[in-house]
């Protein structure tokens, strides 16, 4: 099952950025330039898409940003940190060599936020960590 949650992309994005729901996971892909209200808003509109839809993982893809400065690395760390606490994880994908340089050279290890080479390789991965079992938003992991 697929939906796509309202949105729109453009380069550089102003408005709501879709939100493609497949199955327990989400997929969200950055078209251009976020404008920093926009990400603010992408972090809320996961977090609210998280706790509505039952939502295990979320699939970030990058390979349309051209440029990340500290706001957006920040703003991903704490969507990460949002998922983690929302009982998801979240897995980035498609990111540039010079974006990893830039996050490295602003000293962004984004703590809480896994990456892939490639969406078909983060939707196995998150597929294969599924929480076996929610609750009232609480995981409980297997030992």
């Amino acid at each position: 099952m697929s939906q796509v949650l309202p949105g729109a992309h453009g380069a550089p994005v102003t408005g709501h950025v879709p939100v493609l729901r497949l199955g327990e996971i989400l997929l969200v892909t950055l078209q251009g330039d976020l404008y920093d209200s926009t990400a603010q808003q992408l972090q809320e509109d996961l977090a609210e898409t998280i706790v509505r839809s039952g939502a295990t993982g979320v699939v970030i893809d990058v390979s349309g940003v051209e440029i990340v400065d500290s706001f957006l690395g920040r703003i991903l760390a704490e969507i990460a940190g949002q998922t983690g606490l929302l009982a998801a994880r979240t897995v980035l994908v498609g990111m540039r060599p010079a974006v990893a340089i830039t996050l490295v050279e602003l000293g962004l290890t984004l703590p809480g936020v896994h990456t892939a080479l490639s969406t078909e390789v983060a939707m196995d991965l998150l597929r294969q960590q599924a929480p076996s079992s929610r609750f009232g938003g609480l995981r409980q992991e297997s030992q």
